[in-house]
Order: structure tokens, then sequence, then C-alpha cells
């Protein structure tokens, strides 16, 4: 069992995506409705999501920023909607404060932010709300992310802002149980950079929190197996075994059934060799 202070969720679990905006780089406009958004997380809840992480801002390359207000009007009432027809833990992704506040007082449990609390008042935000936040590890920004990213050792430069960012999290009052940490795949990272991480997730286990791996259909499987995006699903399930087989405790994905199924015999392998 993972525990994270107030939330526990079987181990592995498959954290699904739950994106209310009109441009993500997957599922881009699918779920701008909250009815549809509603019914799509009704299915990941059929399908054994542990956690439905809510978007209201796309954060693929060459993405735009959007007002705090607008993504409020988009991810509030989806946040509403879910929780009425679940105890499941919701997880808002955002980077700004004001929508990490009203976001958890609508309902969400956990904050899951790309920007690891680097943005004005989010770390005193995160601080004050006490509930689990991930800190994932990005260069540079989304519209400029992938010109050329450059490492002296990937790994070990994660690692190292990771183990940072903890530190800035423990010195704002942030409880250590509450942390998780995303070695951030596709965040400023060539292909290269991602294969390289996924074989060394074991490195990227910083102070021991747990590390949550979100590579479902990613860029970087469709230049491995030369896919669509919709035709990835092979591909990130592929990539969710692997990352599991080396140490990684939460799957972020779109297809949370498969994924979920998949883990399932993982776990029993892994049990079974202990």
């Amino acid at each position: 069992m993972l525990n994270l202070g107030p939330l526990s969720f079987p181990e592995p679990a498959v954290m699904g995506i739950l994106n209310v905006t009109p441009d993500s780089f997957s599922d881009g406009g699918q779920f701008d409705n909250v009815n549809i958004a509603l019914r799509q997380a009704a299915t990941m809840l059929d399908g054994g999501a542990a956690i439905i992480d809510i978007g209201g801002e796309s954060t693929r390359p060459g993405a735009n920023s959007v007002s705090p207000q607008e993504e409020l009007d988009r991810i509030i009432p989806v946040i509403e909607a879910v929780k009425s027809i679940t105890n499941v833990p919701v997880s808002i992704d955002t980077s700004k404060a004001e929508v990490m506040r009203e976001a958890v007082a609508a309902g969400a449990g956990m904050i899951n932010d790309i920007y690891a609390l680097r943005g004005e008042g989010a770390l005193q935000a995160a601080a004050d709300l006490n509930v689990p936040v991930c800190l994932m590890h990005m260069q540079g920004k989304p519209r400029t992310m992938q010109q050329n990213p450059h490492y002296d050792d990937v790994v070990t430069d994660v690692a190292a802002f990771l183990d940072e960012r903890i530190a800035a999290c423990i010195e704002a009052g942030i409880p250590e149980d509450l942390i998780v940490v995303d070695p951030g795949f596709g965040f400023g990272k060539t292909h290269q950079h991602n294969v390289e991480l996924l074989a060394n997730l074991r490195q990227l286990h910083v102070r021991n929190r747990p590390v949550l791996v979100g590579v479902s259909r990613k860029s970087t499987l469709g230049d491995l197996t030369q896919r669509e995006v919709h035709q990835r699903l092979p591909a990130s399930i592929a990539a969710a075994v692997v990352a599991v087989m080396n140490g990684a405790d939460i799957i972020r994905a779109h297809d949370v059934q498969a994924s979920v199924d998949a883990l399932k015999v993982v776990r029993a392998a892994l049990d079974a060799s202990e």
C-alpha cells in the first residue's frame, strides 16, 4: 500500500488523466464539457483508477498559458461533479496558487504541479493546504522546453533538481510524507533522455519518495514505434510495465483499464519474485 498522509493507494496505482482543455496534445477538446468529462471520469473509475487528475491548462510543447479565472472556470465544475459520484481522490494539475486553493476547496485532495511549486505563491499555498503534492522536473517552460534540451547527465541532473525541490517544500512546512516526485517525461527532454530516465527510475526515488511516471501516448513512444498519438496504446502499456518493474509507484495514464490490467500482472510477478 502506498501511503501519502491522508491518501492511500494500491501499489502500483493508476492515475487517470482528465484534461478539460481545448488543446491538450492527445485529447484536447474531447472532455471540455462537464457532462462529457463526468462520463469519462466514470469510465476511468470503472476501469480501476485510483486517482483522477483534472487539468484545465494544456502543457504540451508550444502551449499557450491561460488566466487563473479561465482555468478555474474549466476545472471547478468538473471537480465538483466527479466528487459527487466517488470518494476516489481528485488531483488538480496546475501551477497556479489561486487554482490550487480553489480546487482543494472544491474537493481536490492532491496537487500535481509541472513547475514543482516554483510559481508565485505556489509553495505557500501547498503548505497551507496540507495535501499530497507531486513535484515534476521540467527544463524550461512549455512553450520552449523542447528547443534543444541539454543535460550533463539527465538522471543525475533530474535527481538533483527533485532533491532541491523536496528540500524547499520541507523548509516551507510541507511534510515529507506528502511528497511525490515525477521525472517529467517529455518536459524538456529528448527521446533519448526519456528512455534513459525510464531505464534508471530507481535512481529517482529521491529521499525515498514515491515516483510518478507520465509517459502515456507521448512523442517518444511515437518516435520509437512510428505510430500516431491514438495508435500508441501498446507502447504506453509497455512503458508503464517497464516503469513499474523499475520502481514506479504511480502511473499517469489516458487508458486506465488497460493500464490497471497490465499492472496487476506486473504486481503478481513482482510479488512472486520476492
